[in-house]
């Protein structure tokens, strides 16, 4: 949960976790997995219902909340398969057909199925996508909302190493330890990319999740770190996101996938969710949940109010 994708919000929030975790095995939803936070399990079961399913990080979770209460307040039967895992995991989940619906991000899911893709401006990753999305997908209506990876350092090691920009650290390479979800790695928008981009390799990698990775930044156990654009955690403690002048992590906007045979039926109402969220909405959201510790349910269900979809 290299994003693929965060922008800064301006928001005091708590750390999001990069888009992405440790999954693997055969049976993605296997042992069963937990909704979000305060989430209901929704109908279950019922003919015609749609199975929607989230990244394991709070953003992913609420927004496949949002995706459900969404549905519901149509008279749709939902079931929620939240928390999956990273995308190498949820992915397995929805081509076997496990969930049908997932949140998503455009340069991110792009950059998964197409590790050459050049294009970083959002409509032109937005129709790059909608191309390479594998037959049985289809990405409905992209938001303005968007949530990208970064690269963040300390307000101190900006200063010490004279950093406003990520080539600024190949100066560094032998001091750079950099922490992130452990397949940052073997991503493009990851060490690969900085590498074949930046032609930086760090001394160290450590593979850090959630507030951890926030944490080792703070106390100095790694130089940089992977962080969400609208993590809250960049605000509240002065972190510098570094200047991505290549565009390593591109544009990363917040868009529906969903199963084909199942987007006439969906794509609606996920739509219009999409034409009414924005970056701004979003992150304050994701405060609510991280921070103010906020049920994910009602926090979803407030913003559907406020936007006419409840």
């Amino acid at each position: 949960m290299t994003r693929t994708r965060f922008l800064a919000a301006g928001l005091l929030l708590a750390a999001v976790v990069p888009l992405a975790a440790c999954g693997g095995g055969s049976d993605p939803l296997a042992p069963a997995t937990s909704p979000a936070a305060g989430s209901t399990g929704g109908s279950t079961g019922a003919a015609g219902s749609v199975k929607i399913g989230s990244a394991d990080f709070p953003e992913a979770a609420l927004l496949g909340e949002i995706y459900a209460q969404a549905l519901e307040a149509q008279g749709r039967s939902v079931t929620r398969q939240f928390n999956i895992g990273s995308r190498e995991t949820y992915l397995k989940a929805i081509t076997g057909g496990e969930v049908d619906v997932l949140p998503e991000y455009t340069g991110s899911l792009l950059n998964y199925y197409d590790k050459n893709a050049k294009v970083v401006q959002p409509d032109e990753v937005y129709a790059a996508l909608q191309k390479a999305v594998p037959q049985g997908l289809t990405v409905l209506d992209k938001s303005t909302a968007e949530d990208k990876n970064s690269l963040a350092v300390t307000k101190e090691t900006a200063n010490a190493w004279s950093l406003k920009a990520i080539p600024d650290l190949a100066a560094h390479q032998a001091d750079l330890t950099i922490g992130a979800p452990p397949e940052f790695k073997t991503r493009q928008q990851g060490l690969v990319g900085l590498k074949s981009v930046y032609n930086i390799t760090p001394k160290e990698f450590r593979p850090l999740q959630s507030q951890a990775t926030v944490e080792a930044l703070k106390n100095g156990q790694v130089k940089a770190a992977n962080i969400f654009s609208t993590d809250p955690s960049i605000v509240a403690n002065g972190f510098v996101v570094l200047e991505d002048p290549q565009s390593l992590f591109g544009s990363d906007n917040v868009v529906p996938l969903v199963r084909s045979d199942k987007a006439d039926s969906v794509k609606g109402v996920l739509n219009t969710v999409s034409a009414k969220l924005d970056t701004m909405s979003l992150a304050d959201m994701v405060k609510q949940v991280v921070v103010d510790k906020r049920d994910a349910s009602t926090v979803a269900k407030k913003w559907l109010a406020n936007v006419g979809l409840a």
